[in-house]
């Protein structure tokens, strides 16, 4: 913990002689890739794609001055429960169909376009490329099943929403666990029938479980996975100091 602390210290001085007013992490360059600090656990390991803390992380940014400055938390829910509960009532001119399969570089370029436009109102949001999204996310095609890439879309065939779920491969290939790892949407609505039809295909599929994946503690997805009886397993920090002068 001393030395981390001192570590970190030394990067805020640094960071502060070059202007800057305030640090936030931990976090890899940006929220498109890997951040927050784990805060509380249940013990179970880290599922796929999730961010990982050693022991002493937390203690040492504290030591160093940091202070929380957004929550999060990951859940588990039964989808037994879940998935056969009375569908959500159609939404005016929204369908949800899922990935066919083909042309993963056009879809992820299209979930790359609705990204930008959803997260841009997000704290410590900043864009990404192109060239930079498909390569975070192409090394990942073989994994996916294309039952849990979903689209919602309006009468006129535009996207107004995806969700891209995962196994859990982390506990291996014969995993019973689906993560719904990350939504969004531009039109009230759609994100309650993308995560219906996720449970729904997952269930099908054979998977038991679902883990709702790092959700802000704040956003509209906290209450409905708590309406849904999920059980929180970990929680997340993200962390931030300021300059003095």
């Amino acid at each position: 913990v001393e030395a981390g602390a001192a570590l970190l210290n030394e990067a805020a001085e640094m960071a502060r002689r070059e202007g800057a007013a305030a640090l936030i992490g931990p976090m890899e360059g940006d929220t498109w890739h890997s951040y927050r600090v784990v805060v509380e656990s249940d013990g179970r390991p880290p599922y796929l794609m999730e961010p990982v803390s050693g022991a002493q992380d937390l203690a040492a940014v504290e030591a160093a001055g940091f202070q929380r400055i957004g929550g999060y938390f990951s859940a588990a829910v039964p989808l037994d429960e879940i998935a056969t509960k009375p569908a959500p009532a159609p939404q005016d001119a929204l369908s949800v169909s899922h990935w066919d399969g083909s042309d993963p570089e056009g879809l992820f370029a299209q979930v790359h376009a609705l990204s930008c436009e959803a997260f841009a109102g997000n704290a410590f949001y900043k864009p990404i490329g192109l060239e930079d999204f498909l390569a975070m996310y192409m090394p990942v095609v073989p994994l996916l099943k294309p039952e849990m890439i979903l689209f919602a879309r309006d009468g006129a065939g535009d996207l107004k929403g995806f969700l891209f779920g995962i196994p859990n491969y982390a506990e291996g290939p014969g995993t019973d666990t689906a993560i719904l790892k990350t939504y969004a949407s531009l039109q009230k609505g759609a994100g309650y029938l993308l995560s219906d039809a996720f449970y729904r295909a997952a269930l099908g599929l054979g998977y038991k479980t679902a883990l709702h994946a790092l959700i802000h503690d704040d956003n509209l997805s906290a209450l409905r996975s708590a309406a849904n009886g999920a059980e929180v397993f970990r929680r997340y920090a993200l962390m931030g100091r300021r300059f003095d002068g």
